[in-house]
C-alpha cells in the first residue's frame, strides 16, 4: 500500500530544512512513540525531528506539512489495525544496500522511540516481556545489517523483503501490545489523530 508520503520527497525535505533525522529513522521514531502515546504524542515527535531548525524557516514549514500528513496516515494505519502498516523506506528502485541502511535506520528510529519515552515500572515490564522483548532483540540485529554493495545478490533482495515484512507485523503487534500502556483507562483517544501535531 503506498504511504501518505513519499520516502525520497521527506528525505529531501529533512536535509534541505536541517534535521538531524532521515526519512525512514524519523517514521521509525513516529511509530515507536505511537505504540507507547498514541496521539498525544505526535507534538513530541515532531519537536524531536526538527530539533535545531529554523521555527521561520519557509523549508521547515515544508517539513512540518509532511510530517503532519504521515502522523496522520501512520495513526490511522496502525490504531485501525488492518494490517496495512508499511514502514517508510526508499522505493524497490535503489539498489538493496541502499535499502537495507534505510531499514536499519527504521528499526534505530523505532526502538529509539520505546527507550526515549517516559519509562513508568508498567511499560518497562511490557518491553522486558515477550513478545516485545523478542521484537527488540531483532530490531537491534537488524540495526546492525548492511549489505555489499559488490555483492548484492537474490538472496539479498529476498532476506530484505522478508524483513520488510517482519518490520510491518512488529510494528503492528507492538502497538496492539502497548494499548493498555497507551490508555489505562480504556478510552479511545488515540483511533483520531486530526490536530495532534497543534
Amino acid at each position: 500500500m503506498e504511504t501518505s508520503v513519499e520516502h525520497d520527497r521527506l528525505e529531501d525535505a529533512l536535509r534541505r530544512c536541517g534535521s538531524g533525522w532521515d526519512a525512514s529513522q524519523a517514521h521509525g521514531l513516529l511509530a515507536g512513540r505511537l505504540a507507547i502515546g498514541g496521539a498525544d504524542s505526535g507534538f513530541d515527535w515532531l519537536s524531536q525531528v526538527l530539533e535545531g531548525t529554523d521555527a521561520n524557516d519557509v523549508l521547515r514549514a515544508e517539513c512540518e506539512t509532511l510530517l503532519g500528513a504521515l502522523f496522520e496516515h501512520t495513526l490511522r494505519q496502525l490504531s485501525e489495525r488492518q494490517s496495512e502498516f508499511e514502514p517508510l523506506l526508499p522505493d524497490d528502485g535503489e539498489t538493496t544496500p541502499i535499502r537495507a541502511a534505510a531499514l536499519a535506520h527504521w528499526c534505530e528510529g523505532f526502538l529509539h522511540g520505546l527507550v526515549s519515552a517516559r519509562h513508568g515500572d508498567a511499560l518497562k515490564e511490557r518491553l522486558a516481556a515477550e513478545p516485545l522483548a523478542d521484537i527488540i532483540r531483532d530490531m537491534l540485529e537488524i540495526t546492525r545489517a548492511a549489505a555489499d554493495e559488490d555483492d548484492a545478490s537474490d538472496a539479498d533482495e529476498e532476506a530484505y523483503v522478508e524483513l520488510v515484512e517482519y518490520l510491518r507485523v512488529a510494528a503492528q503487534l507492538t502497538y496492539e501490545e502497548l494499548a493498555e500502556i497507551r490508555d489505562p483507562a480504556g478510552s479511545t483517544d488515540d483511533r483520531e489523530g486530526s490536530g495532534a501535531l497543534h
